[in-house]
């Protein structure tokens, strides 16, 4: 049996953050990851001749001080999300979409220049070889005399610390804990909102940016049909353009040849044939996702309890604590609250080691 000091569970950005903060000060961890893939809810198509196309975390703003200090740490660039002078709008499905100029913004949205899977591969090149282990779930976790045994499918770990990564929902309805944990924490984890789980993104790249003529965009807000947002999402390599956007969540019910059909379709309503013209198209249904998404038994409202002051809390003397996105004190639910909670945390776990 491997001992370590800290398992953390999920290799998403709060995990991979987490586990980075904590190798910098000579602690030893292992990060577990129930997908065959670092990132969670970081997810980035890329193909060689093709621009990068987030399916998953996408954009931070200036206010993202967390996220941008980490971005700065790797040295990792960011772009401001091109809008345009002019968007399309379409208020209502009786009219067609509307051209409308788009007022200044004091308030910018950036994106990771190279997609935002530069980050987590930038975390994951942070660590030593053996800390990360993917393609396995966690099962248990038992509470010892002196330290914490974490069961997965495939092995046991013996450590001082777990640190739990994952979303509240899922982690309260997938592992089982011995003994069991409050039940307030359950309670509260069962009615988290589990941020961007309900969410499709599509993405479509072409030979060239046919939507920034005459002044116009990739930008389009939407009250009707499928597509309630889309925006330019081209790289910044010279790899390429494309557009990217939501459908609306009703339609993880359909195939993905129907979804393809229906943003095809209203594309070329508002561009013309031009919009066929497309090299691949791509979509991540994230409800499909059983690491993302689990059904809630009431309605959910976004972002409830997230940030929950019962997330900040250590369990079983010191040696369970929670971090994630969900559990963040600012911005939680955006990339930068998963990089507040991981460096809370490692503070947290510092103090308690002596670092």
């Amino acid at each position: 049996m491997k001992n370590t000091s800290i398992a953390i569970i999920g290799a998403g950005l709060s995990g991979l953050t987490l586990a980075y903060r904590l190798r910098n000060t000579g602690l030893e961890v292992s990060v577990l990851e129930a997908r065959d893939r670092p990132g969670g809810r970081i997810f980035t198509f890329e193909e060689d001749d093709e621009p990068p196309i987030d399916m998953g975390a996408t954009w931070l703003g200036k206010k993202h001080g967390n996220l941008i200090g980490l971005l700065q740490e790797l040295g990792l660039e960011i772009t401001e999300q091109y809008m345009g002078e002019r968007a399309y709008y379409e208020p209502i499905s009786t009219s067609p979409p509307q051209l409308v100029t788009l007022p200044p913004n004091d308030e910018p949205s950036y994106r990771i220049a190279e997609g935002s899977s530069g980050l987590i591969e930038a975390l994951v090149d942070s660590l030593e070889s053996g800390d990360l282990i993917m393609g396995e779930a966690v099962l248990t976790i038992l509470n010892t005399r002196d330290t914490c045994l974490v069961k997965t499918t495939d092995r046991s770990l013996e450590v001082d610390h777990v640190v739990i990564t994952i979303p509240p929902k899922l982690f309260v309805e997938s592992i089982k804990f011995d003994p069991s944990l409050p039940g307030s924490l359950v309670e509260t984890a069962k009615k988290t909102h589990t941020w961007m789980a309900e969410s499709i993104k599509f993405g479509l790249s072409y030979p060239e940016p046919f939507w920034k003529e005459n002044n116009i965009s990739g930008t389009l807000f939407s009250n009707t049909g499928p597509i309630p947002e889309m925006y330019d999402h081209s790289a910044t390599t010279g790899l390429g353009y494309a557009l990217k956007g939501f459908l609306k969540d009703a339609y993880h019910t359909v195939s993905e040849e129907e979804r393809k059909r229906l943003v095809l379709k209203k594309l070329e309503s508002i561009y013309g044939e031009q919009a066929l013209s497309y090299l691949s198209y791509r979509e991540t249904v994230w409800r499909h996702e059983p690491f993302t998404f689990a059904e809630y038994g009431e309605p959910i409202l976004p972002h409830q309890n997230n940030g929950n002051p019962i997330f900040k809390q250590s369990y079983w003397d010191g040696k369970l604590l929670l971090s994630g996105s969900e559990t963040a004190s600012e911005f939680p639910g955006y990339m930068d609250g998963a990089v507040e909670s991981a460096n809370r945390t490692a503070e947290m776990i510092k103090l308690h080691s002596g670092r």
